[in-house]
């Protein structure tokens, strides 16, 4: 992939269609999206050793170690192989960047040399999350060749503040991990995992309903690293298949609020809800299906408004959308309009601002970082 100029870009957006106008006599909150029309560009997401292909998004909450708060860590997933050979899952970088452009490498992961084990190496995923303490957890889905024959199962990379991998966690259901979100309570962090690997390969391309949804309770001593006390599966039955194009699509984005785990299940074009997520000790299967269809087109990407609105960005044709707790589609914008159908492709992960008026995205078409503000 070409990259273009890094200097600041802004280009104004068009909203598309939105949901059903509310009931008569109601008045509906504006929609998150419609304060948002300038698509800016951040900072290219290439680090030295030439990574592409950006996919987690996360934005750093406290100044801890090497990591600054307000700035974005972002994963690579594939190396500079790609283009023009194509091959995937073999990024092994987090780059940093902060809100006026500065880029720097917060680590590059040496698949050789790691404190345990992590199944076939190191593809860095959109799984991707920074404990309290500067703990950085970051889903690994690696190939050997760059296809998805040879995908494995993977692991949780955990890394101290200053990027150095401290513990790999395997197992117990990591099979895949290829989104994440997080929530701490004093020493215990739960992670949410999404899973795309369980009979995907075996598939050979076909829809195989397997994907899963793992909540991981982890508890944190000093300066050791996580410690995991337990692992349950939540969620269930998601479909997943391979892909020449994206390697494996799968469940995707997740995000919580008021207890419920949303989840973006990318092949349906549809988001469910999983509730009880913190508490739960059996399988929801997929959890309510909260809206399907209309402008969901292979969301990947999650985030969630603070008021709980679910955001999520397409696979399939570069916009964002808006979904609210009732499950209307409340607002839509096109964020990305590059290739072949317009912005197919070009978006993975995303989050917002610590101020909660902006929008972090990577634009994989052009390995940047792109903020909707």
């Amino acid at each position: 992939m070409r990259l273009r100029s890094i200097a600041l870009m802004c280009v104004a957006l068009t909203v598309g269609p939105t949901a059903a106008a509310a009931p008569a006599g109601a008045a509906e909150p504006r929609p998150f999206l419609d304060r948002l029309n300038t698509v800016s560009l951040v900072a290219s997401t290439v680090p030295e050793n030439g990574d592409v292909n950006p996919y987690g998004t996360f934005t750093i909450r406290e100044t801890v170690g090497d990591l600054h708060r307000g700035s974005v860590l972002v994963s690579n997933f594939n190396n500079s192989a790609n283009p023009p050979a194509g091959l995937q899952g073999t990024g092994t970088t987090l780059v940093q960047i902060a809100p006026n452009g500065t880029r720097t490498t917060f680590a590059t992961i040496d698949p050789d040399n790691l404190p345990g084990p992590c199944p076939g190496g190191v593809g860095l995923t959109t799984a991707l999350t920074v404990l309290p303490g500067g703990w950085v957890v970051v889903g690994s889905l690696p190939t050997s060749d760059g296809t998805s024959a040879t995908a494995q199962a993977g692991c949780l990379l955990v890394l101290d503040k200053h990027g150095t991998v401290r513990e790999t966690i395997i197992g117990d259901g990591i099979n895949g991990p290829w989104d994440m979100t997080a929530v701490s309570t004093g020493r215990r962090s739960q992670l949410f995992v999404t899973n795309v690997l369980n009979g995907t390969v075996d598939g050979g391309g076909q829809e195989v309903d397997q994907g899963t949804v793992l909540r991981i309770t982890l508890r944190t001593e000093g300066d050791q690293p996580p410690v995991r006390e337990a692992t349950a599966v939540i969620g269930s039955g998601f479909p997943e298949r391979t892909d020449p194009a994206a390697l494996v699509v799968g469940p995707t984005g997740v995000g919580l609020h008021d207890g419920t785990l949303y989840v973006a299940d990318t092949v349906l074009s549809r988001i469910t809800a999983i509730p009880d997520a913190f508490t739960r000790k059996d399988s929801a299967g997929i959890g309510r299906v909260l809206t399907s269809g209309g402008n969901l087109n292979a969301p990947l990407g999650m985030a969630i408004t603070p008021r709980g609105d679910i955001l999520t960005v397409n696979g399939g044709d570069g916009n964002i959308v808006e979904t609210d707790r009732a499950g209307r589609q409340v607002a839509v914008k096109a964020i990305n309009s590059e290739g072949t159908p317009p912005g197919a492709g070009a978006l993975f992960g995303l989050a917002l601002d610590l101020d909660h008026d902006a929008v972090y995205f990577v634009n994989d078409a052009d390995n940047a970082l792109d903020v909707l503000h």
